[in-house]
């Protein structure tokens, strides 16, 4: 009997974030203008509940804002170099004393039992052990057992066991988004920074770096191939003309080329970019500058003696120049190709190509413009345009239609409409996750990579799910273990990566990356299920929005939580923890209690197993036992939904406790700002108050507490170039709600945290840190950083405390995205580019905070229950803590 309804659906998260210029800085370019989501949201506003399939891409189209205005607002770019000015001022800053300690080392278990809440969590989908998003991988050629993998956020991990464990060895480079990974002839590692994905978590690079012996080294600054020509990009395809002698890149800002045997300074040449004229003439472009020259593939074709390319450059939103491009000449001039048959060269969008070995065939996988740019009320439920095959392998066809979303739905997909219901089908997000590749050793063996995988063995005829979204909704499921008959070919969803082994005495294998990690299993396998490359727990590239830690009352440590991309809240709890009497940890792993997209977190600092966690939407849920199910199928409900509706949040709105009265009064913050005084209390998101209306169009950004006084920020529009772009702050200190007057020199951008001083028991004093970049486009050249400001007067009058942007001790011009002041005083603010800390000298004076962070984006502060440690989630490599400054 089937016990999955649609009305207590779990869900998955959707995909966010922003796109970085050096180091991680967030492009708008290919974030901004996305288009329109891919379905309605149904759920009344607030709720907990992904009550639709086509949630999923709604969230994701709605999540691209979230992440990226803040760093580009108002002006919806970032100037190139801005990150690589900041980076370059880091290395030369002082350091202040201590070392960060990696936390969340264990494995990631979203499947584990006894936390199955049904409204809330995911366990019980079939995903298993978890990491974050992989965007590359590759497999060393010579060396058996050896892959690499490209994290999102996290950098590059090599595994020498076949993906039983992982090493980081891209950790001293300044730029930890990866887009894309491609061992070269010669057996160096070719990594290039910057992801492709377009979502809007994706960082954009710091260049292409080549590491010469990839089995036993790690990359450092000096591995760096070129000058500054792919800084400030990200790059989806990274590939090897031998036989011209020649590497290509596809790029955000079109295809370049380097000699392979050219010397490590040689600069890269742009090749192709039929917007700017390169490579090509008489191409109209029909967007402007952020979204042209968009390379979204590239591929030689194998039997040409390395002269015959192809590429799409597209922009997934459509353009003049979105079309695929060849050449005959290795790359020196190209033509617009006109495809022929089933390709409706009007509608080619992001596309991926996989020729067969022998070059006999070539498979595209196409996201269509047009359905995306339809997809808002129109009952469109997939922007996939289609699979097809030429059968030639010549660029112009004629192409044959192998594939579309309907046909791949009834391949045992767990998308199909009676499964999953309407929506929400395959190639939803085919502009984000997109992947095919065929099998080395058989050209009709081909994988497709949507938000599923896809196998055909017969070149397309026919298809089957090999890699489903999750069990729920399927015949064969039930969360009584016993009558669950579902197999294991399910796997994390949303497809980035497809590489191939074909180690010599070894059986050939196919290894997916996705926004959970990697899995593997043998190209030869029919039977189900697939090796989970993540059960180490060393794959350690969670990508983290938020961190908070709580004493458990058993007295065996702390419980830490934090809300994730795409993997839910996780929590991590000491091997053998208790709380009343059950056993927190028993495997010594992380658990997800709660499902989707984690977003801010709120911990009882006396009692660890108190929490409230975000879904989206300032959709907020309760559990006071840890999210804990004592039965095995999670048929109590034990994580409630307490959202008090606001019509106007942020994707990931602030809620804190007050500092002063954690259990008398908690403040949330969407178009109003919110009090509710029964905290552990509350039982509906009837117990939120309203106690201002920032005003229609606007929402707050972040919100603080303390003796009751309450400071919100808010930006209303967050993402404009027109001139509305607006931010502000408001506060009742004083014993009323108003709008404080900003001074014209503060920054207008956006307001990512306010901070109230712990020493002045008024609530007058308070910091408020700014996101985003000062140079050249937005205050103008030498009006400064800007980043962290302070008022003692209630916001009568503020002082830029950023510092002399000449000093080596000068806040770095770095997005500012948390802060946090210690007991004693000390200002603790987290950047896209690492922690920095004020120091003894006094206001405007900073240090980089500790040693052995990864340049991971550093984005949510929080201290330990005692106040002796501080807490910082990464955006890719986890939960980090150093002792209090």
């Amino acid at each position: 009997m089937r016990e999955y309804s649609a009305r207590r659906r779990p869900r998955r998260g959707a995909h966010r974030g922003g796109r970085a210029a050096l180091a991680v800085v967030a492009a708008a370019f290919l974030i901004a203008g996305a288009g329109p989501a891919a379905a309605h949201r149904e759920a009344a506003p607030g709720s907990s509940r992904h009550e639709e399939a086509g949630e999923e891409s709604h969230e994701l189209m709605e999540s691209l804002d979230s992440f990226n205005e803040p760093r580009d607002s108002p002006a919806d770019q970032v100037a190139p170099g801005a990150y690589a000015a900041a980076w370059s001022h880091i290395k030369n800053m002082p350091v202040r004393s201590g070392a960060w300690s990696e936390v969340t080392t264990s494995p990631y278990d979203e499947d584990a039992l006894h936390y199955r809440d049904r409204s809330a969590s995911n366990s019980g989908s079939g995903t298993g052990h978890s990491s974050g998003r992989i965007a590359a991988l590759a497999t060393d050629p010579t060396h058996r057992g050896v892959l690499y993998a490209g994290a999102a956020g996290g950098g590059v991990f090599r595994s020498t066991d076949d993906g039983k464990t992982w090493t980081p060895i891209a950790d001293g480079l300044p730029a930890l988004s990866v887009g894309a990974l491609a061992v070269a002839p010669d057996g160096a590692l070719w990594l290039a920074t910057g992801e492709a994905t377009t979502a809007s978590d994706n960082y954009l690079g710091s260049g292409v770096y080549r590491l010469a012996a990839p089995v036993t080294g790690t990359f450092g600054e000096n591995d760096k191939v070129g000058a500054a020509e792919l800084d400030s990009a990200s790059v989806h395809t990274l590939t090897f003309d031998e036989a011209a002698g020649y590497v290509f890149a596809a790029s955000s800002h079109g295809v370049f080329r380097r000699p392979l045997s050219a010397g490590q300074s040689t600069a890269w040449t742009k090749v192709l970019a039929p917007c700017a004229g390169v490579g090509i003439s008489g191409v109209g472009c029909g967007v402007d500058s952020h979204y042209a020259d968009i390379a979204d593939d590239i591929a030689v074709q194998p039997g040409s003696g390395g002269k015959k390319l192809l590429a799409n450059v597209a922009w997934r939103g459509g353009a003049d120049y979105n079309g695929f491009y060849y050449s005959s000449d290795a790359g020196t001039t190209w033509r617009r190709a006109n495809p022929t048959g089933a390709i409706n060269p009007a509608e080619i969008g992001n596309a991926a190509f996989a020729y067969a070995a022998d070059g006999s065939r070539l498979y595209v996988s196409m996201e269509s413009p047009k359905l995306l740019n339809k997809a808002v009320g129109s009952g469109v439920s997939s922007a996939l345009a289609g699979v097809y095959v030429s059968q030639s392998g010549d660029a112009n066809g004629p192409f044959k239609q192998i594939a579309t979303s309907s046909m791949l739905s009834a391949s045992g997909s767990a998308m199909k409409i009676t499964e999953i219901g309407s929506g929400y089908q395959p190639g939803s997000q085919a502009w984000y996750d997109q992947v095919i590749a065929v099998d080395p050793s058989d050209p009709n063996h081909v994988y497709l990579g949507l938000e599923e995988v896809f196998e055909s063995r017969d070149a397309g005829a026919t298809w089957k799910t090999v890699g489903r979204y999750w069990n729920f909704g399927m015949s064969c499921f039930s969360y009584d273990a016993a009558a669950n008959s579902c197999d294991g070919d399910v796997m994390h969803s949303d497809q980035h990566a497809l590489a191939f082994s074909q180690w010599q005495g070894g059986t050939p294998q196919v290894y997916v990356g996705n926004d959970g990690g990697a899995y593997a299993r043998p190209t030869t396998q029919t039977s189900d299920g697939w090796r989970n490359l993540n059960e180490s727990g060393t794959l350690r590239n969670l990508q983290y929005y938020s961190v908070r830690a709580g004493k458990l009352p058993d007295g065996s440590g702390e419980a830490v939580w934090g809300g994730l991309q795409d993997n839910g809240v996780s929590l991590l709890a000491p091997k053998g923890a208790t709380y009343q009497g059950q056993q927190l940890n028993p495997n010594g792993e992380m658990v997800a209690p709660f499902g989707g997209d984690g977003g801010d977190q709120l911990v009882n600092p006396d009692n660890g197993c108190q929490t409230v966690g975000e879904y989206v939407d300032l959709a907020l849920q309760i559990t006071d036992n840890c999210g804990f199910t004592a039965s095995d199928n999670g048929a109590e409900d034990v994580i409630t939904d307490i959202a008090p509706g606001d019509p106007g949040a942020r994707f990931i709105a602030p809620f804190a406790a007050d500092e002063t009265d954690p259990n008398g009064l908690w403040v949330a913050g969407g178009q109003y700002v919110w009090g509710n005084t029964k905290t552990w209390r509350s039982t509906s998101g009837a117990d939120w108050t309203q106690l201002y209306d920032l005003g229609a169009g606007r929402s707050a950004s972040a919100v603080a507490s303390r003796h009751h006084v309450t400071w919100a920020a808010w930006c209303g529009p967050c993402s404009k170039n027109d001139g509305t772009f607006g931010r502000g702050i408001a506060t009742n200190y004083g014993g009323g709600w108003h709008q404080v007057a900003l001074p014209a020199a503060f920054p207008n951008r956006y307001v990512s945290g306010v901070t109230i001083d712990p020493s002045d028991a008024s609530g007058k004093t308070v910091y408020a840190i700014v996101n985003g970049f000062s140079r050249h486009w937005n205050e103008g050249p030498g009006a400064g950083y800007g980043h962290v400001w302070k008022t003692a007067d209630g916001g009568a009058t503020w002082t830029d405390i950023s510092g002399d942007t000449a000093a080596a001790d000068s806040f770095p011009d770095a997005p500012a995205n948390s802060a946090l002041v210690t007991k004693d005083g000390t200002l603790v603010v987290a950047t896209d580019l690492g922690v920095f800390t004020s120091s003894t000298a006094g206001p405007g004076h900073w240090a980089r905070l500790g040693t052995g962070l990864p340049t991971s984006p550093a984005v949510y502060l929080s201290p330990s229950p005692d106040g002796s440690q501080v807490y910082v989630a990464t955006h890719g490599r986890g939960i980090w803590r150093t002792p209090t400054p």
